[in-house]
This record gives C-alpha cells, sequence and structure tokens, in this order.
C-alpha cells in the first residue's frame, strides 16, 4: 500500500540572465525550479491491521519532479545526516521504539541552483528487542564501565563504510599507539546503565574528547569548529539516553556482526571516538569485549573500536 502526497507547487517566475563579454551576449536559458514535485512512501508490511507497518521501521522512498536533478532528503531524525538522491529513490529504517511521527522534508533542485522545498508527516512503528545476552554482557547487573583496550593489538582501526568490509583493513593502531600523542583516548571512561525508563551512557573524560572539530565531532559541546584529530579538554563528559536498534547497514548474514546497534541520543555523548553517526554497530559483545564500528569522520571511512570493562 502506498501513501501518495502531492504537491502542486506554483513555480517561481523564470530568471535570464545576460552576460556581456566583449561583443557576444551569452544566455542561460530559462531557470526554472522544480514543479510537481511529488512524494511517495511505502511502509513495509502495512495493511489494514498494520496502518504503521509490520514493526520493521523500513519506509521505502521515493520523490519526483518536474525539472529536477537532484534531491536532498531529510528523515526528520536526530541522528541521520542528509541523504542526497539523483534519482529521487531511497529505503530508511526508522528505530525509535514505538509509533512515532516523523517529518519528511525534501528538496528538488533544478538548474542553476533553483530548489523546491515541500515537507510530508509520516507515522511508522518499530518494535525491536535486542538478545537478551546483548544487554547483560553491556551492564551487567544494571551498570558497567567500559574503556579502549589499550593493550591489545586492533583496539582502533579504519576501513572502508561497506557492507562487504567489516575488518579495518586501511589502518589498525598497535599496543597503546596513542599514547603520549592522544592519551585522552585511553582515559575517558564509558558507563551504561539500565535504568527504569530505559538505558543511559555517561562519559567521564577527564582529559577531554578524542575527536576531530567541528561538525566532524557530530557537534560534540566544547570542541573547536576547527582544527586536526586531537584530544580536545574542552569537553570533559556528559550524559544521554541510547537505545538498542537493528544495525543500519547490510553486512552478509555470515559476517562476524550481531546485526544490532547502539543508537546515542543527542549530541552529550560518544563511545571512544566523536565520529559523524550516533549509531554503532556492535560487532561483537561478550562481558569482556565490545567491537564498534561507527561511520567515521570522513566520508566513506568507517572506524572501528575495541572496549573492555574497566579495572
Amino acid at each position: 500500500m502506498k501513501n501518495i502526497l502531492k504537491f502542486n507547487i506554483l513555480f517561481f517566475a523564470s530568471l535570464l540572465f545576460a552576460v556581456g563579454c566583449s561583443e557576444e551576449d551569452y544566455d542561460l536559458g530559462d531557470l526554472s525550479a522544480p514543479t510537481n514535485l511529488v512524494i511517495e512512501t511505502e511502509l513495509t508490511g502495512q495493511d489494514v491491521e498494520h496502518p504503521y507497518g509490520d514493526g520493521s521501521g523500513e519506509v521505502k522512498i521515493n520523490v519526483s519532479a518536474e525539472n529536477a536533478i537532484a534531491y536532498k532528503i531529510d528523515f526528520g531524525t536526530a541522528t541521520d545526516k542528509n541523504f542526497v538522491s539523483f534519482n529521487g529513490q531511497t529505503t530508511r529504517k526508522f528505530s525509535t521504539p514505538g509509533i512515532n511521527d516523523y517529518t519528511l522534508t525534501i528538496v528538488a533542485y533544478g538548474a542553476g541552483g533553483t530548489a523546491t522545498t515541500v515537507t510530508q508527516e509520516i507515522t511508522v512503528e518499530s518494535v525491536f528487542s535486542p538478545e537478551p545476552e546483548i544487554i547483560t554482557s553491556l551492564v551487567g547487573d544494571g551498570s558497567k564501565t567500559w574503556v579502549v583496550d589499550k593493550a591489545t593489538a586492533g583496539h582502533f582501526g579504519v576501513g572502508p563504510w561497506s557492507d562487504s568490509s567489516v575488518i579495518p583493513e586501511w589502518w589498525s593502531a598497535g599496543v597503546n599507539e596513542k599514547v603520549g600523542s592522544a592519551d585522552c583516548f585511553y582515559s575517558a571512561t564509558f558507563t551504561f546503565s539500565e535504568t527504569e525508563n530505559g538505558f543511559t551512557l555517561n562519559v567521564d573524560a577527564p582529559e577531554g574528547a578524542f575527536t576531530k572539530t567541528g561538525s566532524l565531532s557530530n557537534n560534540l559541546p566544547g570542541i573547536p569548529a576547527e582544527g586536526a584529530e586531537d584530544c580536545y579538554d574542552g569537553y570533559t563528559g556528559g550524559s544521554s539516553s541510547f537505545i538498542f536498534v537493528p544495525s543500519g547497514t547490510g553486512v552478509a548474514p555470515s559476517a562476524p556482526s550481531t546485526k544490532t546497534a547502539i543508537e546515542l541520543a543527542g549530541s552529550n555523548t560518544f563511545i571512544g571516538y566523536g565520529a559523524v553517526q550516533k549509531e554503532y554497530e556492535i560487532l561483537e559483545l561478550t562481558p569482556d569485549v565490545l567491537y564498534l564500528r561507527v561511520q567515521g569522520t570522513e566520508t566513506g571511512n568507517a572506524w572501528y573500536i575495541r572496549l573492555i570493562p574497566a579495572e
């Protein structure tokens, strides 16, 4: 079943620019903003008995418009960055538990930078419960503190952000690799707790956050707008809630992953390294090891972080 909402947009007056050069005139042509923008949303498993989908949270989105050459889609969630598409097609898994409303904001771009913006409300249901072992391994008897495992080679690494790669194939840290150059990476602690209202993460960073700057740190408080990768003591810690969600990546079923992720709320917390996204895929989790994968600072990078319980 598809929910189709069609917007009849009054297009802008055509703009004609004449540029004189020597004795010739150059005409850039008719620059009209995209019109007749159509948004189609299909909720997986939606029917009369399941008006908000089957609980997977998966929604197929198809956007089209006349005179459009590209589309920017804002999914209306706190953790997603804008998605740019040239064909107007994408699939998004909305993972906040329960039945929730989201506002899709679509910008259709035409020639010469012209643009038309519209919004559409959708209501999606997401039902997800991680394996009990994941919860007990992460929070212990109710609260458990973790640190980066500096004594193990490969505790930090980088590889391609790709569903076909789940290892840090580009670079992997040696034992104590960041000692002396980024001590905050090892002194920060990450305490995961289960409460009556859900789950919380408390970060204690006495020597600052190990991250890059500006938007590359996902706007962690106290991090400057510009600068290289470093320890930034403007951030000393923070708390936020988090939820377990199905991993947003599509790695093969045989890949070493729990297919479960930790999704942090807001911008006050991070795990190990301040990264672009707030969804940390759990590749491995036992009472003694927490091995994570998260989209890195630069486009196309995946960061790998290995943690162990604090002594």
